[in-house]
């Protein structure tokens, strides 16, 4: 009893309100609680920028020497399965990976990236070809499958871009989710953490119920998602009249939003908002996208970007640095999707620069693709026995696209160069002849030269005439004409004089011709003469 107010009591009415107060101060005190750890859960997890790189389009686009701090972090595109062998990876089945370790120098130019800082991821799927599960039905060969990529390039972070039958097939669905968790819980295991992002079809309402069942599969078998990526892209018909690409894109990501709370809740996980958004990834197709009238534009992405970093978005991605580029004035149709280009004016700005700023933490931990370089302080000996290409010499000549190795790095020349160092600390990338492409790399070696069986083509002959597009055998390599000749030998073109009559086939062009592909003759150099006609050979006397 209260000494202040002798004999007052503290009525039913007052008692309730008092509890009532209670209640909700320690109600609110919970929510806000809730609210603290749900914002520092979701500040653990880094907003990243990975740009997607085509690996297999022409031309070949230099991620290894990003065009902005944003490019550093890639997404390499795409796995898929190799023809006619559903269970082997290969890159949009025009190379195995160890082609692409060599035609392409893929895993070199991976090594680079590192060197400067970038990380690297690799995604599996796409529009195009088969995702690994849609055709391979063997569990521990799709596992292993997986794990062969995931290995060879010592990845950090997989994207599994779903479309077409790689989303609607649900036994492939199973498998995958399957195959994926077991490799994850393996990467675990090995304290090489292995994060998981879904890149999906959507629609400004939000995923597709197949994407839907794609996110409940892998959560169903223990898959540990980083993230679905929204691929806020070629709406179509579902993009409502008068809708901006913009207005779609917003719309389909807050759709999203609330779709994976409801599918995280049904999988038993109460995720809180702001850890939501930071499991969300967006990516446009910048610029002209494949359906008509469709055109994500610059400003289009100074919005996206505005929108995802208020919402605390976890990834931004784009499609493609392929395309982050303005069209040049011989790409006559805009409106024709290029993979070079965008389609639209950039003027001096880059899709990658406005989409990316500020977000260019790399993906999960520093990926590094293997092999890596050993880091070195001092000029390396170069060995020719363990070396891809022949070694610089002050003495050759070099002619464009001809790769050599000097103080453990690989270089490209760019045009006809002689004498020039390929290291010059002071060289301009304008005025150097040669082009870095990466490491020379554990396990190296000279690379084989290609051959045809003899009898491909001709014996070069001194006295024999030749016309442009002729080709010839000479010293186990395959030779074509440049122009109407006679009596000029090949040898010349085998040291890379850029003067010769010939030019040699590269091991590339042989192994195009071994294939069965048309290998397309080298234009005529100009003349200021008339091509002689063809004549006969004398007949000995």
């Amino acid at each position: 009893m209260s000494q202040r107010f002798p004999g007052r009591k503290l009525s039913l009415f007052r008692l309730t309100v008092v509890i009532a107060v209670v209640a909700l101060l320690a109600g609110g005190a919970y929510v806000g609680l809730g609210r603290y750890n749900d914002a520092q859960a979701a500040s653990n997890d880094p907003a990243i920028f990975a740009g997607y790189v085509d690996v297999t389009a022409t031309p070949t686009y230099a991620f290894e020497a990003p065009v902005s701090k944003a490019a550093k972090s890639v997404v390499l595109s795409f796995i898929v399965s190799a023809k006619n062998k559903p269970c082997e990876p290969s890159w949009g089945t025009a190379y195995s990976m160890t082609q692409a370790g060599s035609d392409l120098d893929l895993d070199r130019r991976m090594a680079r990236l590192v060197q400067q800082g970038g990380t690297v991821a690799v995604s599996f799927g796409g529009q195009a070809n088969d995702e690994l599960a849609t055709g391979c039905t063997d569990p521990d060969q799709l596992r292993d499958a997986y794990a062969s990529v995931v290995d060879r390039y010592s990845l950090s972070t997989v994207d599994l871009d779903l479309e077409g039958a790689g989303l609607s097939d649900t036994a492939a669905m199973a498998r995958r989710a399957t195959a994926i968790a077991a490799v994850q819980a393996e990467r675990l295991k090995a304290k090489k953490p292995l994060s998981v992002w879904l890149t999906l079809p959507v629609a400004p309402t939000g995923l597709t119920a197949e994407g839907q069942a794609a996110v409940t599969a892998m959560l169903a078998a223990r898959v540990d998602i980083a993230g679905v990526n929204a691929m806020t892209m070629d709406f179509g018909g579902s993009k409502p009249a008068g809708t901006t690409m913009l207005a779609a894109s917003i719309d389909a990501a807050n759709a999203t939003h609330d779709q994976l709370a409801k599918l995280y809740k049904a999988q038993g996980q109460t995720l809180g908002s702001d850890t939501l958004w930071r499991k969300i990834g967006l990516t446009p197709m910048v610029g002209q996208n494949d359906v008509a009238g469709e055109i994500f534009t610059l400003q289009d992405a100074n919005g996206l970007h505005s929108f995802a970093v208020s919402k605390g978005v976890g990834r931004i991605s784009m499609w493609s640095l392929n395309r982050d580029a303005t069209c040049g004035p011989n790409y006559p149709d805009v409106a024709r999707v290029s993979d070079a280009c965008s389609g639209v004016d950039q003027g001096d700005q880059l899709f990658s620069q406005v989409l990316g700023q500020g977000l260019t933490t790399p993906l999960a931990a520093a990926t590094t693709a293997a092999p890596q370089a050993t880091a070195r302080s001092t000029q390396v000996a170069d060995n020719p026995a363990t070396s891809p290409y022949p070694i610089w010499s002050d003495l050759a000549v070099y002619v464009a696209g001809d790769q050599i190795v000097w103080h453990g790095n690989v270089y490209l020349a760019k045009w006809w160069t002689q004498g020039d160092v390929p290291d010059n600390p002071v060289a301009t990338d304008g005025t150097t002849p040669w082009q870095l492409v990466g490491p020379v790399l554990p396990g190296d070696k000279p690379a084989p030269v290609v051959t045809v069986p003899a009898g491909t083509y001709p014996v070069w002959a001194q006295a024999t005439v030749y016309l442009q597009g002729d080709r010839v055998m000479f010293d186990g390599r395959v030779f074509e004409a440049k122009w109407w000749t006679r009596d000029d030998s090949p040898a010349a073109a085998l040291q890379g004089d850029p003067a010769s009559a010939w030019t040699m086939l590269t091991n590339a062009q042989v192994q195009q011709l071994l294939s069965g592909k048309p290998v397309p003759s080298a234009k005529p150099a100009a003349s200021a003469t008339a091509t002689p006609p063809r004549t006969a050979t004398p007949a000995a006397k």
